[in-house]
């Protein structure tokens, strides 16, 4: 029997987030999970800045030395690139056993009780709120009655790891004939490589040779993980809470993996049912999960149509390549931002950058340009 004021179930990062947010609001908050860390799972493995800032809020810092940062994201297709820089700070790559285990210390040292390798009996917890951060299969949705879905588009994504050192200073996105593939870059002299199509069948190996460019280069690279593979889900619930029942992360809905969203989706979630509990009103989190899910979802409906409609793409591409001012309002609009640029008179001739976004501007790190593209 578990006693605790909060019961989270499902110690991923979305699990955590919630057990550090609530625990930070002075309550006792137990984390379950039948696996034993250290935790993997088949994601793209790039955090934007608005999860690197949404991280931040619950005091994770993604260190230099555990990540490798990229300025911005490439779109590839058929010869044409387009490319934008964040507004912001630069996002970072890192690798999920890496980022769990930053969660997972911050937890402890906040004061979280994680007891791995557990089952938990939900109808014997004596806990005053039960949270369900058990994934896409969630059996605390099952169990709270609240698995009743408006929308579940599923994709198939499929990852693994090249050692080879990062030839760009982005995040790119491949465009295939029947799939998209990114490219993230991890480490100095290591890069995520994952594919997503609608094809469960379907592995990156057969994704790569729809972006023959990319192939080629990887060609003579050692694979330095095995080939993960998950579903992806734009998915929606009519419902996230019943009673003292709620749900965060991909067990309370997702939006598609091409977006590069899921994480900050759950980081935000945490922190806004942290604030929903302290008040006693989950009604609050319901209408705040609906509005923070909102952009990701507009943003996976376009991208997915890209990927479905080649030449609407191939026109999107061109547009964007000839403007690429365009792409770069996108990007903005991706990561929760409103920049402009206003040209007030300054002694050094610089445009001064204002940030109106979700939270505090901050320039690119002195490492976002270590590495040019070709």
């Amino acid at each position: 029997m578990v006693k605790a004021d909060i019961l989270i179930v499902g110690g991923g990062p979305a699990g955590l987030a919630a057990a550090i947010a609530t625990r930070r609001r002075g309550f006792n908050v137990t984390v379950v999970d039948g696996i034993v860390p250290p935790a993997d799972k088949a994601c793209g493995e790039g955090l934007m800045p608005d999860a690197l800032l949404a991280l931040s809020k619950l005091g994770v810092s993604i260190s230099a030395s555990d990540s490798f940062p990229f300025r911005g994201i490439r779109f590839l297709d058929r010869g044409t690139s387009v490319d934008a820089s964040f507004p912001t700070a630069c996002g970072r790559g890192v690798r999920r056993t890496t980022l769990h285990r930053m969660m997972i210390e911050q937890a402890e040292a906040v004061g979280v009780r994680l007891r791995w390798g557990t089952k938990v009996d939900l109808s014997a917890a004596r806990s005053g709120w039960i949270i369900g951060a058990d994934g896409e299969n969630s059996l605390v949705r099952k169990w709270a009655g609240l698995d009743l879905s408006v929308r579940d588009r599923r994709r198939f994504g499929f990852r693994r790891h090249y050692r080879i050192a990062p030839w760009t200073d982005c995040m790119e996105l491949y465009w295939g004939r029947t799939c998209q593939v990114y490219v993230t870059p991890i480490t100095p002299d290591s890069v995520c490589v994952a594919a997503i199509s609608r094809d469960s069948q379907f592995r990156l190996d057969d994704a790569l040779k729809e972006c023959p460019d990319l192939e080629q280069r990887l060609k003579s690279s050692a694979i330095i993980s095995a080939e993960r593979g998950a579903v992806t889900s734009s998915r929606w619930f009519k419902a996230v809470y019943r009673e003292r029942v709620a749900l965060v992360g991909d067990a309370s809905g997702s939006v598609d993996a091409i977006t590069g969203e899921g994480l900050c989706l759950a980081f935000r979630q945490a922190t806004a049912l942290a604030e929903a509990i302290e008040c006693g009103d989950l009604d609050m989190y319901q209408r705040r999960h609906r509005q923070i899910a909102r952009r990701p979802d507009l943003m996976a409906r376009l991208l997915i149509a890209l990927g479905e409609h080649a030449q609407f793409r191939r026109a999107a591409m061109s547009t964007m390549a000839a403007h690429p001012g365009i792409f770069t309002k996108m990007l903005a609009v991706h990561v929760g931002a409103f920049y402009e640029t206003n040209h007030f008179h300054r002694s050094d001739g610089d445009h001064v950058a204002t940030w109106t976004g979700d939270g505090p501007r901050t320039e690119p790190g002195p490492d976002a340009r270590r590495v040019h593209a070709e």
